[in-house]
């Protein structure tokens, strides 16, 4: 996917500027910025939930995870239900799903389970396993993490990893933790009022970062600025 000059205004007021982007397929690309930097914004535009000027290219089948997994699933259905209701019609929907939850790592008995009944990881795979059923050619996953206890985190990143080496997907992974984004993705894009900054290979941004928002972002990761310097 090719993002070109995508400008996002709400009133007066301009959330993404002028941004031109590119998602190669295959590829994990990380974006990272300060709330308010407008990168969530951005990723509302591509998945097509917010008008925007510019042009995106390439992929049409966007799916989009959100922070809160809780908020994003209904708890008056199944997880099972609630993943088989984006499914193409005429698939087997019980295997499918019994499918998808292994490919999230989540037992094929936690289908007739509700959301409450599961950790906030737990919810955040079931939500992960809902997108990749609507077999999308792009996944945008918007602070997956930010809402889930540190000991959860690790586990969920290493699931974005294995899904990325097992299925080939194309992500836009949006973090404001840059040693978060540095550990998924591929090239990463340093976002900061409604503009990119900085982007380039995850290992040459965190390493010599150019741009001296970048620079502090980094210092607000003490374990990876000292692996920089």
């Amino acid at each position: 996917m090719i993002v070109k000059d995508l400008t996002v205004r709400f009133g007066t007021f301009t959330a993404v500027d002028h941004v031109t982007l590119e998602i190669p397929d295959g590829s994990v690309v990380g974006l990272v910025g300060e709330s308010g930097s407008g990168k969530s914004t951005l990723a509302r535009a591509i998945a097509g939930l917010v008008p925007y000027t510019g042009t995106i290219e390439g992929s049409r089948r966007v799916q989009m995870v959100f922070q809160d997994p809780y908020a994003s699933l209904n708890p008056r259905m199944t997880v099972g239900a609630s993943i088989a209701e984006g499914l193409p019609r005429g698939m087997n929907r019980r295997e499918e799903v019994a499918r998808l939850l292994d490919l999230v790592a989540l037992p094929a008995d936690a289908a007739p389970r509700y959301p409450r009944q599961l950790s906030g990881g737990q919810r955040q795979r079931v939500a992960i396993a809902r997108a990749l059923g609507a077999r999308p050619e792009l996944l945008i996953a918007d602070e997956i993490t930010s809402a889930l206890d540190v000991s959860v985190q690790g586990a969920v990143l290493n699931l974005v990893r294995s899904l990325r080496a097992d299925l080939g997907l194309s992500m836009l992974f949006i973090s404001h933790n840059l040693a978060v984004v540095r550990y998924v993705a591929d090239v990463i894009a340093v976002m900061r009022h409604g503009e990119l900054v900085e982007i380039g290979p995850a290992d040459q941004v965190t390493a010599a970062p150019e741009h001296d928002y970048t620079r502090s972002l980094l210092a607000a990761v003490p374990r990876l600025a000292r692996t920089t310097t």
